[in-house]
């Protein structure tokens, strides 16, 4: 017979327990699972014993039992603290929003909102929305603060849409929706841009007697301003104190922001003067706003007269500051002053960035300064900073410019090997260079020598290859891209087809433009309202042979009805010229053709 038989072992543990006495017992306990948790079971009127009795156990510790430890705490509201500590733990290293675990936690009426507010915290927005599927599906409702940080979580993910149905089950499910609640899902709204949904909420809070708080009024500000809807920003701002709300820092540096934006430096000047009225210290924030509104617009005076300023408060400027004076420096060709605050910057061992960088890179590439510009690069790479996709297209423009077409191949290279995609400009640059040189069938080398460097061209390479050729008039070299392309086992898509027949038509290949759209109609391709646009824009001011490119494209079956229906607007833009928006030079879009009309 065994030597426990007959023996209830929980009560004995239990009772051993109470008199610090279970040590004898270990080895059961960490033999038998299941005979922990029916000794935690007894123990629940005695929380701090069991809590005691759990931690003197040698780990690891089995998660039944440590499940068992947090149901039992939860009975407890001074032991609350412990409990939410004991499952972020053991969140951390168990999948707790599994369907196999998940259930076992919803029966404690506290235990399913601290794992929500856990996985949220932790940055596992998924996690924790499954967490709240299963609480609404329990008809649980969980508490303001974890569905706030349920709301913050999808935020910072950048998962709008799930946040919005969140929140809207949140108010079916019952939850005590308060002011910080509905600041998560403002901060969503900024992050989602969706003013409009943003400023129904603040209606929804009024409505509902919840007030809004400084967090509340600087996200809507903050929205507003992202959007360029400065009017806006600024009557939230009234209200503000209409509400008894004070401006602080982040208030007034958005505002000035907005306006520094816009280039309205009078009223981002006179919001600076209010805000020093207010008795709000500006910091170096406001300071380096203002610069870069100031340098934007072309003031660079008034730039250095406040970084002045800035300085006698006894403030320093960052390098945000000094890359706002540079940029606008380099655009002005004073290179001589760049140089200066380049020492400057030294002396105060403020480091150089990215931004810096690439725009001494940029500068000196345009003015065709390629040495200097490679000096830079040398200087940055010393320093630690990788160069990114701006320092390789400033490099790149700056060779094919100055006709160093190998240099320029080689910075290509380099930025694919990188991971950096190049665009349509990248190539453009070099096309553009090689037909300089009259050198343009060197164009043809570029997929074979990409190969080499064992990066297979994508094909967006040869559509941006062949775009260029066919803008250049280069018609017969833009057709071996092509050929190329497709004996790669490459297929070309809509935008290719389209592009290459149009430069046919415009050179007077009648029949090779016949040829090309009917392959597209083969190929079941058509023209999408973007690839129209693309068109329009690009050969906006060629009306005629653009017109007739529509007649061949639509004899095939090429125009889908949402092409038609772009057309169709723009002829009756074209007889009603009120129609285009006021100030603004309209692109050449060809209404129906007159043949088909």
């Amino acid at each position: 017979m065994p030597p426990h038989a007959g023996v209830d072992l929980p009560r004995a543990i239990c009772a051993a327990v109470i008199k610090c006495s279970f040590k004898p017992h270990a080895h059961l306990l960490a033999a038998d699972p299941s005979l922990l948790a029916a000794v935690l079971g007894r123990l629940s009127p005695l929380p701090s014993a069991a809590l005691s009795f759990f931690r003197a156990l040698p780990p690891p510790h089995p998660l039944d039992a440590s499940l068992a430890l947090v149901r039992l705490l939860a009975a407890h509201p001074r032991h609350h603290p412990v409990a939410r500590s004991l499952l972020r733990d053991l969140s951390v290293r168990h999948p707790l929003s599994s369907p196999l675990i998940l259930p076992s936690l919803l029966a404690e009426p506290h235990v399913p909102s601290w794992l929500l507010l856990a996985l949220a915290q932790g940055g596992r927005a998924g996690d924790a929305v499954r967490v709240f599927d299963h609480m609404r599906a329990a008809r649980l409702a969980p508490d303001a603060h974890a569905c706030t940080a349920l709301l913050t979580s999808l935020a910072r993910a950048r998962m709008t849409a799930t946040a919005r149905r969140v929140f809207d089950e949140m108010g079916l499910a019952g939850v005590a929706m308060n002011t910080h609640v509905y600041n998560a899902m403002l901060h969503v709204c900024l992050k989602a841009g969706d003013a409009l949904r943003a400023e129904a909420l603040m209606t929804k809070m009024d409505a509902a007697g919840i007030p809004l708080d400084l967090f509340s009024f600087n996200t809507a500000i903050a929205l507003y301003v992202r959007k360029g809807m400065q009017y806006e920003a600024m009557c939230v701002r009234d209200r503000m104190a209409n509400d008894g709300v004070e401006a602080d820092i982040v208030t007034w540096n958005t505002v000035i922001h907005g306006m520094c934006k816009e280039g309205r430096m009078k009223e981002a000047a006179q919001l600076h003067r209010d805000m020093v009225a207010a008795g709000v210290e500006p910091d170096t924030v406001t300071y380096t706003t203002l610069v870069d509104g100031y340098c934007r617009a072309g003031d660079v005076g008034e730039a250095m007269k406040l970084r002045g300023a800035m300085e006698a408060r006894g403030m320093l400027p960052g390098v945000a500051m000094y890359n706002a004076i540079i940029r606008k420096l380099c655009e002005d060709g004073e290179m001589k002053e760049v140089n200066g605050l380049l020492s400057e910057m030294d002396e105060r061992k403020v480091k150089a960035d990215h931004v810096t960088c690439n725009t001494l890179i940029n500068s000196y590439s345009k003015k065709g300064d390629m040495p200097s510009a490679c000096k830079v690069k040398t200087r940055m790479m010393e320093s630690g900073l990788q160069l990114d996709q701006f320092t390789y297209k400033a490099l790149i423009h700056g060779f094919s410019k100055a006709k160093q077409l190998d240099e320029a191949k080689e910075a290509l290279f380099e930025m694919m090997g990188a991971g950096f995609s190049p665009n349509y400009s990248v190539f453009s640059w070099l096309v553009d260079g090689f037909y300089k040189k009259n050198n343009a069938d060197a164009v043809l080398l570029l997929p074979d020598e990409l190969m080499k460097r064992g990066l297979p061209p994508h094909k967006s390479v040869y559509r941006s290859l062949i775009r260029r050729l066919c803008k250049k008039g280069l018609v017969d070299l833009a057709q071996k891209v092509l050929d190329q392309m497709q004996g790669k086992g490459l297929e070309a898509d809509c935008l290719v087809y389209a592009t290459l027949a149009y430069a046919q038509l415009t050179a007077g290949k009648l029949a090779a433009a016949s040829d090309t759209l009917n392959d597209m109609a083969k190929k079941q391709l058509s023209v999408t309202p973007q690839i129209y646009n693309c068109l329009c824009t690009s050969y906006g001011d060629e009306k005629e042979t653009l017109n007739m490119f529509w007649v061949h494209a639509i004899e095939r079956g090429l125009i889908g009805k949402s092409v038609y229906k772009l057309m169709h607007q723009a002829r009756l833009k074209s007889l009603n010229p009120a129609v285009e928006n006021e100030g603004h030079a309209p692109v050449s879009r060809p209404g129906l053709p007159a043949s088909v009309k």
